[in-house]
């Protein structure tokens, strides 16, 4: 699902809801950026920063994703604001291992306040049994990780995400994930916000992906 909105003299901003996350392109006269926003991450709730619909982040920063209200019309807007909404806590749910209508979805609102409790020792899943590790789901993860973070503080994480995307198959990259994830202590609760599949590679029983 796609929106598309223009300002006169300011370019244009075009939004698309694609698999798990949402596109985001933004397009002015001299220069055009690009933006990937894992819909896992979404608070799925927005609120009026008029002339903005801010959706933000499940932990407090700043607005992720805005959304110039009833532009390009308001039924075209409100259908993508509704999908955006509805989607955005699916894939928090999905994530989050709880099924839609649950007694417990309400729990999906929270964000890691504390990191999970990995078993240890954590089993290496890089092998011909494991699940692929998703080069894609990494390269958002790295790009979210640097936006919202200090990149200093979690060099040595992002040094293996960037090795295991270059070579997946690579056990002591992955072994060098492991080591940085637990090197961060207090930290890891907001890198698993913004970088979701990060907990998935860790886990030895990964959500379906």
């Amino acid at each position: 699902m796609k929106l598309v909105q223009r300002q006169f003299l300011k370019g244009s901003k075009e939004f698309e809801i694609a698999d798990d996350v949402v596109k985001v392109r933004i397009k002015t006269l001299f220069k055009e950026e690009k933006l990937t926003v894992m819909l896992s991450m979404l608070n799925p709730e927005p609120t009026v920063n008029k002339p903005f619909l801010e959706f933000h982040g499940r932990v407090k920063c700043g607005a992720l994703i805005s959304l110039l209200i009833d532009k390009p019309n308001a039924a075209a807007f409100n259908a993508f604001v509704n999908e955006l909404k509805q989607r955005a806590r699916e894939e928090y749910n999905a994530f989050a291992g709880l099924r839609a209508g649950s007694r417990d979805e309400g729990l999906a609102v929270n964000i890691f306040e504390e990191p999970p409790d990995f078993d240890e020792p954590r089993k290496n899943r890089i092998g011909k049994n494991a699940k692929p590790v998703r080069v894609a789901d990494i390269d958002i993860s790295i790009q979210m990780l640097e936006r919202h973070l200090d990149a200093k503080e979690i060099k040595p994480l992002l040094t293996a995400l960037e090795a295991l995307k270059a070579e997946p198959g690579n056990e002591s990259y992955f072994d060098q994930l492991v080591k940085a994830f637990d090197d961060l202590g207090s930290q890891q609760g907001a890198v698993l916000t913004y970088a979701p599949y990060v907990s998935i590679l860790l886990s030895d029983n990964p959500f379906e992906y």
